[in-house]
């Protein structure tokens, strides 16, 4: 089968598109033939071993998963032994960080692993990129205890976190204030966001928020600190400056004022029917910025890292359905 193998870290051209085994599901396991998935920004990190800790976490010399890729959709070829949840042929979607391996044509995934049926009218396109993005911003709204009529701020509303964010926050009846370059505040607008402030006009606003979002890691809690109520959260998607978001995350909560939390993120099957029942009911729509072929992978990962994709960059691995 093709796939797209990394083996050794560093820049999008250390992927290449090469021929390698098909894998085989063994007891209570699902071969999944893959029809989409995504780059993003969690692929992008392993790939290029940093942070430090995914070297840590995969290989500290040179990367043991060499087939990236956490988001698919696809259908399933084959069941192992033990599997009774699903069937050959079920269209299932969902995530896989850790082992990856959804760049390729075919991806083994335990049955009782992060992952649920499609709904019936959507495409793969549409559901590779629904869990990522979304499952990131879930862990900051609950991390934080956001209830309906609070005010919160997410800063870098467009991307796969902060589109997904702002729509999460608007099912909960929160009032939601919106941060984005100036030609994207009518998309904003339109994922539910009540107020939308131009970048450039950040962090001037007068007004305070019991939650504070830093959905792209490009502030920190000393520069939006004004922007909280007396006991306002911060949080953010990355580590921030010199690491200290875990840190601060353990120091803040004593002092009784405002706090940064770092909430760490957790999947299971359970939060995919989550958002598998918000996309079919129409509350969640993963924004999708480009679409590329699996031969046109580095390209992907090229724009990607370019920090301006809008929501999420999909890879169609099989288009024959």
């Amino acid at each position: 089968m093709k796939a797209a193998v990394h083996t050794k870290y560093g820049p999008p051209s250390v992927v290449q598109i090469s021929e390698v085994e098909r894998p085989s599901p063994g007891r209570a396991e699902v071969l999944i033939k893959v029809h989409a998935t995504t780059v993003n920004r969690t692929d992008c990190a392993y790939r290029r071993g940093n942070p430090f800790l995914a070297r840590v976490a995969y290989g500290p010399i040179k990367p043991r998963a060499t087939t990236l890729g956490n988001e698919f959709a696809g259908r399933i070829e084959t069941i192992g032994p033990g599997v009774d949840q699903f069937d050959v042929g079920d269209r299932v979607f969902g995530y896989n960080e850790g082992p990856f391996g959804a760049h390729a044509e075919y991806l083994v995934m335990p049955a009782k692993g992060s992952m649920a049926t499609m709904p019936a009218d959507s495409t793969y396109e549409r559901m590779a990129p629904v869990f990522e993005g979304a499952h990131y911003a879930l862990s900051m709204i609950n991390g934080a205890k956001i209830l309906s009529g609070q005010k919160v701020l997410v800063y870098g509303a467009t991307g796969g976190i902060g589109s997904a964010a702002v729509q999460l926050l608007r099912n909960l009846g929160v009032e939601v204030t919106a941060v984005c370059h100036a030609e994207h505040i009518e998309l904003v607008r339109h994922l539910g966001a009540d107020r939308v402030i131009d970048l450039q006009n950040f962090p001037d606003d007068k007004h305070i928020y019991d939650l504070v979002i830093d959905a792209v890691g490009k502030t920190s809690f000393g520069a939006c600190r004004h922007l909280l109520t007396s006991r306002g959260v911060y949080v953010s998607s990355e580590l921030g400056p010199h690491s200290q978001n875990p840190f601060l995350a353990l120091t803040t909560p004593l002092l009784r004022g405002r706090r940064v939390k770092f909430p760490i993120p957790r999947h299971n099957q359970e939060m995919v029917r989550y958002f598998k029942g918000l996309v079919e009911s129409g509350r969640f729509t993963p924004l999708i910025d480009r679409t590329y072929s699996l031969d046109r992978i580095v390209e992907a990962y090229e724009y990607v890292e370019t920090g301006q994709k809008i929501g999420n960059v999909v890879i169609v691995v099989d288009s024959s359905e």
